[in-house]
């Protein structure tokens, strides 16, 4: 039998919170923070340019600021910031920033 065998975190999340906004764009698209949180995690950035996964793959090394994005199933961007002592991440809409 195959089995996809789960990515290992790369970094730790901290405490995890998240927008008012960010919860209910996550809530009407029917999707989980879990999910997102989990392609985050593993080093999947999502919908960034070249220049912030650059910098988000320099970071898993020197301990900065990581930055994913994402769309929801109703095309609403979503961010996914990590802090850079790792203390905290946080789902949030770009206007919420």
């Amino acid at each position: 039998m195959n089995r996809l065998t789960p990515l290992a975190p790369k970094f730790s999340l901290g405490q995890i919170v998240a927008t008012p906004a960010a919860l209910n764009v996550l809530e009407e698209s029917g999707q989980t923070p879990a999910f997102f949180l989990e392609q985050h995690v593993t080093g999947n950035w999502g919908i960034v340019g070249q220049e912030d996964s650059a910098s988000n793959d320099e970071a898993l090394a020197d301990g900065s600021r990581i930055l994913s994005a994402y769309k929801t199933l109703n095309g609403k961007k979503l961010w996914i910031i990590t802090e850079a002592d790792r203390s905290v991440t946080t789902l949030l809409l770009p206007e919420d920033y």
